[in-house]
C-alpha cells in the first residue's frame, strides 16, 4: 500500500460517504429545487460536483488537470439513481487508480492551470477541499428546503 492510500484514502472515502449520505437524504423532486436568483438547481450542483470529481480522477491518471469535461447524459441532474451510480463508479475508479500507484508514482505532480504543479498529495488535499465546498453549498440548499442535514454533514461540517 502506498503512502497516499495510507494517509489520504480514509479522508477521501469518508467524504465520499458523506456525499452519498447527502444524496440519500434527497428525492428526485428535490433535485429540481433552486433557492432562487441565478442559483442552479440542486441536481445541477450535484452534477457539477461529479464533473469536478471526474476532473480530479482524470488528473490522477494523466497528471494534467482539465475542468472542461461536462456530463451530458440525459437526466443526470434529475435522477438520484443516475447520480449515485456515476459517483459510485468514479469512487471505485479513484480508489483503484490510487491503489495501483507505486511509491515512485505518488511522488509525481499534476500540471494545473497557470503553470502550477501540484504534488499528488496536494492534489488530493485540493480535491478534499472541493468536496467540503460542495457540502457547504449542499447544506444551504437543504436548509432552504427545510430538510435536516444528514448526521455526518451536521457533525463534520455544521
Amino acid at each position: 500500500m502506498n503512502r497516499l492510500m495510507e494517509q489520504k484514502w480514509s479522508w477521501i472515502e469518508g467524504s465520499h460517504g458523506m456525499r452519498m449520505g447527502l444524496l440519500d437524504a434527497l428525492t428526485d423532486a428535490d433535485l429540481k429545487f433552486t433557492p432562487g436568483g441565478q442559483a442552479m438547481t440542486l441536481g445541477k450542483l450535484c452534477r457539477e460536483m461529479g464533473e469536478i470529481q471526474y476532473s480530479y480522477l482524470q488528473s490522477l491518471k494523466t497528471l494534467t488537470q482539465d475542468f472542461d469535461y461536462r456530463n451530458t447524459t440525459p437526466g443526470m441532474d434529475t435522477s438520484l439513481s443516475q447520480l449515485k451510480a456515476w459517483f459510485q463508479q468514479m469512487d471505485e475508479d479513484m480508489k483503484a487508480t490510487l491503489e495501483a500507484m507505486s511509491e515512485a508514482e505518488v511522488n509525481k505532480s499534476v500540471a494545473r492551470a497557470g503553470g502550477f504543479e501540484a504534488p499528488l498529495e496536494m492534489q488530493l488535499d485540493i480535491y478534499l477541499q472541493a468536496l467540503l465546498i460542495f457540502f457547504g453549498k449542499g447544506s444551504i440548499y437543504l436548509r432552504a428546503m427545510n430538510k435536516p442535514l444528514p448526521p455526518a454533514i451536521n457533525d463534520w461540517i455544521g
